[in-house]
């Protein structure tokens, strides 16, 4: 990726086997040009995988006893979240889909805060500019979109400001995913468009979404540069991103990252996903597992050991501990932020509105109350 050129368009196309530094057995394996990670970042990556793990079975728990109204799972695909948030530096910018809640708390949203969005509190439960991660993106592929303008902004600025949008197979097939790659290519922003194959959108398996020989390859038709990862090796995603943001920084405009990966569990609490696949495909999959394989590779070199493996296990259930904390304690809604937060000035018409509705909430509270006019107090 780091010698693409727009003089040579073969020099845009991706290889045809994706990058891989550490295999299913956790062992080290060549390439020609990226190498292994820092083992200190390796640790590092290692514990967002035990962390995000521990997240991703806290939330499925959380769901089943209705204090989340729906969680997509990133079982399987954390490797991919957490080297997301690892390449970036502090002044770039973060643009998740409702997939990437652990990508999101990687990057230093807090857990309960990461899920306020999906117990339906909110839209989004975070302020972004605080760790300069966009709210979580529920419609496909419309963050891509929002993601580019960013860039756009940040590039008019003179800023020095990468902007990592995350996306899944699926939001490929939406038109804005050809409208965003087209002007961040057209307008030389510095963009990585980071897309999480997992083999299917909901229940479309994608052969059913793309004749193209890999989603990476879409990338030449834009005029940008495409490259295939193994999306369970943790070490070659931060080796392959971190050199599509190196590229983004210095100039060299944006680029599209295919990770293949696969979604472990169902699309969402709601999904049955019996209906669209083979129980023995998924089970293929768990010997490819991200975590598994860096623990083997990190045990084998020296850089982890027991005591080490104990405090990351203790640090991820403390993280499981407050989620369940956060999401146990009842709250109780403002009814007037439906209008505070739409404009930074509220209009006539929505203060009119918040009058209303206002009326309505005195009312019943004063047809509730012993002696009061309404059905409560007897007189209507």
């Amino acid at each position: 990726m780091n010698t693409a050129s727009l003089d040579d368009p073969q020099t845009l196309l991706p290889r045809e086997t994706p990058v891989r530094l550490v295999d299913a057995d956790g062992r080290a394996t060549a390439d020609p040009t990226h190498a292994l990670p820092d083992p200190a970042l390796l640790l590092r990556a290692y514990q967002g995988l035990v962390e995000g793990r521990r997240i991703n079975e806290q939330a499925h728990a959380l769901v089943r006893q209705g204090r989340l109204a729906v969680y997509p799972s990133s079982h399987g695909q954390e490797a991919c979240q957490v080297a997301a948030a690892l390449v970036l530096a502090e002044d770039d910018w973060l643009f998740p889909t409702y997939r990437d809640s652990v990508a999101v708390i990687a990057r230093g949203v807090s857990p309960a805060d990461a899920m306020v969005l999906l117990k339906g509190d909110w839209h989004s439960g975070y302020d972004p500019r605080a760790r300069r991660v966009a709210p979580q993106s529920t419609p496909l592929a419309t963050q891509l979109l929002h993601a580019v303008g960013f860039a756009h902004a940040a590039k008019l600025r003179g800023e020095d400001t990468v902007v990592l949008a995350l996306c899944g197979d699926g939001a490929t097939s939406e038109g804005d995913f050809h409208e965003a790659l087209n002007f961040a290519a057209v307008f030389h922003l510095p963009v990585v468009f980071f897309v999480q194959n997992n083999e299917f959108a909901i229940s479309v398996p994608l052969s059913r979404q793309s004749a193209a020989p890999s989603l990476a390859h879409k990338a030449v038709g834009y005029g940008m540069p495409g490259e295939r990862v193994d999306g369970n090796d943790a070490a070659a995603l931060l080796s392959v991103l971190g050199a599509a943001v190196a590229r983004a920084r210095r100039g060299g405009g944006p680029s599209l990252v295919e990770a293949h990966t696969y979604r472990m569990q169902a699309h969402t609490n709601a999904d049955d996903d019996t209906r669209y696949r083979e129980r023995s495909e998924v089970q293929a999959w768990l010997a490819r597992d991200p975590l598994s394989r860096l623990r083997a590779h990190l045990r084998s070199t020296g850089v982890l050991d027991d005591a080490i493996e104990e405090r990351l296990a203790a640090g991820a259930e403390g993280i499981a501990a407050a989620l369940r904390d956060a999401l146990n304690a009842e709250t109780a809604p403002d009814p007037e932020d439906l209008f505070r937060f739409v404009r930074d000035t509220r209009s006539p018409q929505l203060e009119e509105q918040w009058r209303q509705l206002k009326d309505e909430i005195d009312r019943s509270a004063t047809a509730a109350t012993p002696g009061g006019s309404g059905p409560a107090g007897g007189a209507r």
